[in-house]
């Protein structure tokens, strides 16, 4: 469901409506949902599941919607488009219970809508973001796996070395081992969505990939070495290259097919602006790693507009539509 007090529960009524979201389980709060679908215009029918598997007694037009057993009460008293400690135990305690699903083999695939990084804090979760939260619970007992998160659209998909930290600590953070386990990682779920020798270009991290070490020795340092460790494993992976021409080198688009299927970035920003910058309507932000699918729209709580029935699911949908793909 994600934040209560967000976009979330207003797009994924606005895609149930529309038929795109199939026989999918939202977990999450009847009373939130119900106030979506008002809010939104809609009729669509809702049925409150007492467990999941009750899914398949409910008529195909029809809602299903499962309340975990943790999820906090008073959900509709917190004010829309507004940070909550309450909204934040709520998104967690939906996420805990959609992952266990997953993990037993109880789901295909797992679509998050968006949640509030602040209202997370708020209810004492020690997690940045979904993805930090999801790595955890898929820790099962050999510790966390190593994850990376991968934001796609038709035109282009980017794999982050970093995700949520600082620039200055995302620079801290890279080395020969992460660079080298982002392009393993890439690989291994390319391979996994039928791609038999995926094509990886590697961005640098400096302006015109250091030229040289002119402007930052990291390309040199570890960045190249990781390139050629994973091609010496049989991964086609190329680079690094100019951090400022890749993206347009291996955006797939009309009379102009991509040099890449996958680009490798070194932090957040360097790869998630040019995918955003081609719609975020159509994103996917696809978490690498799991050992189960998961998915969610390239867009957040949208605070500004929560409750007002405005909300696009075009993205909520291609997140859904992904995750059919990739199972």
């Amino acid at each position: 469901m994600g934040d209560p007090c967000g976009i979330g529960p207003e797009t994924i009524a606005r895609a149930a409506a529309a038929g795109a979201l199939g026989r999918a389980l939202v977990v999450g709060d009847v009373a939130v949902m119900r106030r979506a679908v008002a809010q939104c215009g809609l009729l669509l029918p809702l049925a409150q599941l007492d467990s999941p598997e009750a899914i398949a007694l409910v008529p195909p037009d029809c809602l299903a919607v499962w309340p975990p057993p943790d999820l906090p009460a008073g959900l509709l008293h917190l004010s829309q488009g507004q940070v909550h400690a309450g909204a934040g135990a709520a998104a967690a305690a939906c996420i805990r219970a959609a992952a266990a699903l997953a993990m037993a083999g109880r789901a295909r695939a797992l679509v998050t809508a968006p949640i509030h990084k602040e209202a997370l804090a708020a209810a004492g979760l020690p997690y940045p973001g979904h993805t930090e939260m999801l790595q955890a619970l898929a820790d099962q007992g050999a510790g966390p796996p190593p994850v990376r998160m991968m934001l796609a659209n038709p035109e282009l998909r980017v794999v982050l070395v970093t995700i949520h930290l600082s620039l200055r600590q995302a620079i801290a953070a890279l080395d020969f081992g992460a660079v080298l386990a982002t392009l393993r990682i890439a690989h291994r779920a390319a391979a996994a969505w039928g791609m038999a020798a995926p094509r990886i270009g590697v961005a640098g991290l400096n302006p015109h990939a250091g030229e040289g070490g002119l402007f930052g020795d990291e390309e040199i340092a570890f960045i190249a070495p990781a390139v050629a460790a994973a091609r010496a494993e049989g991964i086609d992976a190329r680079g690094p290259f100019a951090p400022d021409t890749v993206f347009m080198r291996a955006r797939h688009a009309p009379g102009h097919p991509g040099e890449f299927d996958i680009v490798v970035a070194m932090t957040h920003d360097h790869g998630l602006i040019p995918v955003k910058y081609l719609g975020v309507e159509q994103g996917v932000n696809v978490t690498l790693g799991l050992p189960f699918a998961r998915t969610s729209p390239d867009h957040g709580t949208a605070f500004d507009i929560a409750g007002s029935g405005r909300a696009d699911p075009s993205s909520l949908i291609a997140a859904a539509a992904m995750a059919r793909q990739l199972t």
